[in-house]
């Protein structure tokens, strides 16, 4: 297996736990090291995405999920480890709920959002 940043392995463990301001975080790290890989970028905005929903911020989760979705595209169907198939069949259900006629609800009121699905990201060798 390839080695990768410490902070890419525990980006895996803090994805998982749902604690997606952390994850944002450790891939921006990495990311600001090596800007080219928009593979990176992707996960980062598919995090920041999810975090902006949980607290109510409707429109900035639409907007980031699809700019995930573009920038996943071209390391399709598995890169870093990780089978974006997978990934972007969340991102394409995540997008399918997401309501797009609200765009902010207030924080006490993100919980009745409609709930996004769940995504298990495993750290693999290949598919």
């Amino acid at each position: 297996m390839e080695n990768y940043p410490l902070e890419y392995y525990e980006f895996f463990i803090k994805f998982n736990e749902g604690d997606y301001y952390t994850c944002h975080d450790l891939l921006e790290e990495i990311w600001m090291t090596d800007k080219e890989n928009y593979f990176l970028k992707g996960m980062l905005q598919m995090t920041v995405a999810l975090y902006h929903y949980s607290y109510g911020n409707v429109k900035g989760a639409r907007m980031m999920m699809e700019a995930a979705r573009q920038y996943i595209q071209k390391y399709r169907p598995f890169y870093w480890g990780v089978n974006l198939e997978e990934v972007n069949e969340f991102i394409e259900r995540c997008l399918a709920v997401i309501p797009s006629e609200i765009d902010r609800v207030s924080f006490d009121k993100a919980n009745q959002l409609p709930k996004l699905p769940m995504l298990l990201l495993y750290l693999q060798d290949d598919i």
